[in-house]
């Protein structure tokens, strides 16, 4: 009889345990478990990860199972209303050792897999590739450190049009998850990441990849992932890292070996363009032009899209763009301490940056008549 009880009670729980959660998931619009579960993603150890997290979720289940049923048998069984008298007993030793002996079996069922799956997770050795990342608020530079000592680096930043931000237009799929310029690695490469900090503390992380390494001023800290399928994957910074936290988005596009070598190639070849760009003489029309896409990409967002300001100060009218060219020039290369204003010398190369100086010296009534060629901005850093 008791047996039948304990059965009904165990069976009882699980069936509470599986209605609560399927009112629990139709209130929330009908999803499944996947939706809420973790994802093993694209990389062998996340799929380490995944299975050593439900190997841990059903322990916890079956635990969970067992304390409950014994506990309500317990109550209902040996209730005072059917005279139960409790047993008098006092350091039992097999009660000891069992609570003793039980937990320290179940630890080292968890901790032999977990050992493995941290092994896998630190383990960098052997890469076939390395990408310097380098967090600022709020972008990314990604910097690929290629053996032949061409470099290819380039910034990526959020792409999401302000009019959705500001919800003058519908939201689209990848909201504040899109970036102008992603990250590209080879399929079934191992990629050694090594992740640092300009400003702040920052985290890149991309779920199905399995990676999520901190960006800390001064120190570069690694991270590998070797991906097995191709397709586009996203993440964010998972750190606080300002106001803007949430606009900064990371995308990796991961492709084939052919596709990439393609895609490196081609951006070696932008890399000799702008070293070619830096000995020529633009005209005004073609550094406005120039300028126009620079500003909209990195300054619009601070300083509005006709100079007005907003969070930033205003370029319209400004003492900065209508003043002493050395000075325009020096906080655009140098930046502003302790405000916003980042020192973009280091983020857009001299090209880019004469033409928006150039740009914001003309543009909205300014008329100043400046022009600012890529050889006065070296020079001037140099300087």
């Amino acid at each position: 009889m008791h047996g039948a009880i304990k059965k009904a009670l165990a069976g009882g729980v699980v069936t509470a345990l599986a209605t609560a959660g399927s009112v629990a998931l139709a209130a929330s619009g009908g999803i499944t478990m996947d939706d809420v579960n973790m994802s093993p993603g694209v990389t062998a150890v996340g799929q380490s990860i995944y299975d050593l997290h439900m190997w841990i979720f059903w322990i916890c289940v079956v635990i969970g199972v067992v304390v409950f049923g014994v506990m309500f048998y317990s109550i209902f069984a040996h209730r005072k209303s059917k005279g139960a008298v409790p047993a008098q007993f006092h350091e039992s030793t097999k009660v000891e050792i069992a609570w003793t002996v039980v937990p320290f079996l179940i630890l080292i069922g968890i901790a032999i897999p977990a050992t493995s799956t941290l092994l896998e997770i630190y383990d960098f050795d052997d890469a076939e590739m390395d990408i310097l990342v380098t967090g600022y608020q709020w972008k990314w530079k990604y910097e690929y450190l290629t053996e032949d000592g061409e470099n290819v680096s380039f910034f990526s930043n959020l792409s999401t049009s302000q009019t959705e931000i500001y919800n003058a237009e519908e939201k689209n799929e990848h909201y504040l998850l899109e970036v102008d310029e992603p990250v590209v690695i080879p399929v079934n490469t191992k990629v050694r990441f090594l992740v640092t900090a300009n400003d702040v503390i920052h985290s890149w992380w991309v779920p199905e990849l399995a990676v999520k390494k901190d960006a800390v001023p001064g120190f570069v800290n690694e991270t590998a992932t070797i991906a097995q399928k191709e397709g586009i994957y996203r993440g964010q910074c998972a750190e606080l890292c300002g106001k803007d936290h949430g606009f900064m988005p990371i995308v990796v596009k991961v492709v084939s070996q052919e596709e990439y070598a393609e895609w490196i190639e081609g951006k070696q070849a932008e890399a000799a363009q702008v070293r070619e760009l830096m000995a020529q003489t633009f005209t005004m029309d073609e550094l406005m032009e120039r300028g126009k896409a620079v500003y909209q990409r990195n300054c619009l967002a601070c300083h509005g899209a006709n100079g007005e300001g907003g969070v930033g100060t205003a370029i319209k009218g400004s003492a900065i763009a209508t003043g002493e060219l050395g000075g325009h020039l020096n906080t655009g290369v140098n930046g502003v301490p302790g405000t916003a204003m980042q020192a973009f010398g280091g983020i857009i190369n001299d090209v880019e940056m004469a033409a928006v100086i150039t740009y914001q010296r003309n543009a909205f009534g300014n008329n100043m008549g400046d022009m600012v060629q890529p050889i006065d901005v070296f020079n001037f850093k140099k300087g």
